[in-house]
């Protein structure tokens, strides 16, 4: 990059470093650190959440996904978008939790459950969150160097260093300096910087490709070329795809409902003003997402036309070869690397492409497909001894090859004075995402790990230096993954993997907040059985290499094959099992549909079984007598005039601002979102099926032109919102008074913070009822 797209860079990171430091000064109490004194008002919970959505593996993990399924499954997917929005509406989990006041989920569970299971599931989630998480920086640090053109090696005194570890070294040391200035508090203030800066930018990059590229002449014709039953654009011709199918729908659906609580109970879960606050502030994401989606699929749109359209033809020859070449020169010994360099040279650019005469493509037919079969035989021939480490080699290529094409792509397509503004939004993504997922395990592993295990209850002060002790811990972990770890899967099919042994979880935190009838005996029962599953399926999936070839040496491959085939014969073709040597066949989301149903059938059953006498859900939740802030917890009766509104989840606490963003989002989600572009575009389609051109133009109303005119809006009044909110924080800030007991430390199920409040009630209703049996006698 040149001087001045470094100093775009530099300056507005150094600025929000900066602010991160300064809120040092801020943090007086446990509560500070943990959950940003409870002070934070919508604004900037929401406008803080842009810059955390916004992350550089979610948009590798996105283009990855849509380079090779395309935009039909966005139809099907406006069923999950229902389910979202109108837990927003209503607060589902998000508005219990912060009634309990937990500032994490652990401290939630002894509340509900017991220490003991409190310790165990703070630490399967911290492992399972971290296992997930740790290739964050290594993709980031990928992304960079591919981006940038940085050497995979450089010379320090002499040394050959890796550049690879250099980067994810910066990378993490960034994201903990700033947790360690401020915790949530530090991550609150600057993720809402971060997001006022990302909105303009990310408007200009929209507005950027939007012109550069032809919709009707160049983006059409890719999504349309594809072979039956891969389309691109037509949500009724999709049942070839494999992983991310319309069973990969279902089970994001499920897994929206019922593991809604699972990652619930750190960071901004528990920083705002009230619980309405923090539920109003969840229905704001619904729409503070709007740009960066547009974002994400203009960036998966335009890759998939410049990889595969005639008009792009030579260049996308050359950036296939480049990635080859690099990720050949990263993962490859020197012999082996020559081979896959010599046999890419002989490949030429296809004759015809996308757009000038119909080449229908297909994922086992492709553009890419020479050059990823060029390096596959090359790399196996080099393994003649070992065949698994040659699979398992292979398939690592081809990950970072599909990974990889984001960043290379991008920084061939764009001009040079817009270098520097993607780096510093990609800069402001990652720094934004990785301190929050650091904080997230470090918060959950000392307040609900190391905390309880404490002899002596720790000042305010050392509280705050354990946290920071073991955030540094974390982010060694991290590095040390980054490192070692290899990832042979798509990006979310690992994420899923990863965090399926923690799935389970949905079922205690479900039950745990709406049921009295949850027992500490049925959490304990489901986490472990869903635990099991999980574990079984984790072995398969790191041994399937070498478990193949074991099956291979007996010569049970057809039996085998033939066994997988009948059992997932009835769910074809969603559900498709064939042995093939690379990967196992079960996917992680097959794997993690049968995880969720494991662990919730377990958890009613046991619970069913063991429930003696009902939880008193009042007082987890401080209503009725144990409501000792005084919040307005009035609840409307159901009528023919409040019926509607209570559907949609206004509640006395409302004024009109939130009516009006309650109404809105309704209208705009589900009546336009849900209703008018999907159920009666199911009936037209039931009566009168559209040709793919119209889904063309379906498509560029519905996630490109409505989209990119809400976001206009949103950053425009969120922008604003973010602003007022910010000012009021620090200004609540220095007027608050800080309890020391509101550590997040629980006894006899009772928050210390609470105990002495609600012995005194207590106390107080049994007085009165000695009182009114001595009169009776």
């Amino acid at each position: 990059m040149s001087l001045a797209n470094w100093l775009v860079l530099i300056i507005p990171m150094a600025f929000i470093m900066g602010m991160g430091f300064y809120s040092r000064r801020y943090v007086v109490g446990v509560s500070d650190f943990l959950s940003a004194g409870r002070l934070c008002g919508r604004w900037v919970i929401s406008m803080g959440d842009i810059a955390n959505a916004l992350a550089i593996i979610t948009l590798v993990a996105y283009v990855e996904v849509h380079y090779a399924t395309g935009f039909a499954l966005v139809f099907w997917q406006k069923i999950s978008g229902l389910i979202a929005v109108v837990f927003s509406l209503t607060g589902f989990m998000t508005y219990r939790f912060r009634q309990t006041k937990a500032m994490s989920f652990g401290q939630f569970l002894e509340m509900r459950y017991s220490r003991k299971f409190r310790i165990f599931a703070a630490t399967l989630r911290s492992l399972s969150e971290m296992l997930a998480n740790m290739i964050m920086p290594a993709i980031a640090a990928r992304f960079f160097i591919y981006f940038l053109g940085f050497p995979h090696e450089v010379s320090i005194f002499g040394f050959q260093v890796k550049t690879f570890i250099i980067v994810v070294f910066v990378v993490l040391t960034l994201a903990i300096s700033l947790i360690l200035c401020g915790g949530t508090l530090a991550l609150v203030i600057t993720d809402c910087l971060q997001g006022m800066i990302c909105y303009p930018l990310m408007a200009l990059f929209v507005i950027f490709i939007l012109v550069k590229f032809n919709w009707n002449e160049q983006i059409v014709p890719v999504m349309s070329e594809r072979v039956g039953g891969e389309s691109f654009l037509s949500p009724y011709d999709i049942s070839e795809l494999r992983d991310f199918n319309v069973f990969y729908i279902i089970v994001g659906l499920l897994s929206t409902t019922l593991n809604r609580g699972t990652w619930i109970g750190a960071g901004t879960s528990s920083a705002a003003r009230s619980p309405h606050e923090q539920k109003m502030a969840t229905m704001l994401g619904s729409f503070r997402g709007a740009l960066g989606s547009l974002f994400y699929v203009l960036i998966a749109v335009i890759l998939i036309t410049v990889f595969n359209h005639k008009d792009f033809k030579g260049d996308a020859h050359e950036y296939r070869l480049h990635i080859s070449h690099r990720v050949a020169d990263e993962l490859l010994v020197d012999n082996v690397r020559n081979a896959v360099d010599s046999d890419l040279a002989l490949i030429t650019p296809k004759e015809k492409g996308v757009g000038e005469v119909p080449v229908l493509l297909s994922r086992d037919s492709n553009l890419d497909t020479a050059y990823l079969e060029s390096a596959r035989t090359q790399i196996i021939a080099g393994s003649p001894d070992d065949a698994a480490a040659g699979q398992k080699q292979y398939q690592q290529f081809k990950s970072l090859y599909h990974q990889m094409m984001t960043a290379v792509g991008m920084r061939h397509i764009l001009p040079e004075w817009m270098v520097g503004l993607f780096c510093l939004l990609m800069v402001m993504a990652m720094v934004s995402t990785d301190d929050t997922r650091i904080f997230s395990a470090s918060l959950t592993l000392t307040q609900d790990v190391v905390m309880p295990l404490m002899k002596r209850q720790l000042t305010p002060e050392e509280h705050i230096k354990v946290i920071r002790i073991v955030s540094v811990g974390v982010g060694v972990f991290f590095l040390c993954g980054s490192c070692l770890m290899s990832q042979l899967d798509y990006i979310n099919m690992f994420a899923s993997t990863m965090t399926s042994i923690w799935a389970g979880a949905g079922a205690m935190m479900l039950f745990g907040m709406y049921s009295r009838f949850g027992t500490t005996t049925g959490a304990w029962a489901s986490l472990l059985s869903s635990m099991g599953v999980a574990l079984n399926y984790l072995f398969i999936r790191e041994y399937w290499t070498s478990i193949y070839q074991f099956i291979a040496r007996h010569g049970w491959t057809e039996n085998v094959d033939n066994f997988l085939r009948a059992c997932s014969a009835p769910f074809e073709p969603w559900i498709k099992w064939r042995l093939i040597p690379e990967k196992c066949p079960i996917n992680a989301y097959e794997n993690l549909f049968f995880t969720i149903l494991v662990a919730y059938v377990v958890y009613f059953v046991v619970s069913k079984l063991t429930c003696k006498e009902p939880f008193n859900l009042d007082r987890l939740l401080h209503r009725g007598k144990y409501n000792t802030d005084g919040l307005n917890q009035e609840k409307e009766k159901w009528t023919i005039r409040t019926v509607f509104k209570k559907l949609i989840g206004i509640t006395p606490e409302y004024n009109r601002a939130d009516r009006f963003i309650a109404w809105f989002l309704f209208f705009y989600s589900i009546v336009y979102g849900f209703f008018a572009t999907f159920i009666m575009v199911l009936i037209w389609n039931k009566f009168d099926p559209w040709p793919t051109e119209w889904w063309g133009y379906y498509f560029l109303i519905t996630t490109i032109i409505i989209p990119g005119i809400m976001a206009v809006v949103c950053a425009f009044v969120f922008g604003i919102g973010g602003v007022i909110d910010l000012r009021r924080l620090f200004i609540d800030l220095r007027n608050r008074e800080v309890d020391a007991l509101d550590n997040g430390m629980v006894e006899g199920n009772v928050s210390l913070s609470d105990k002495a409040k609600f012995a005194a009630i207590e106390s107080g209703d049994n007085a009165g009822e000695g009182a009114k049996e001595d009169k009776a006698e």
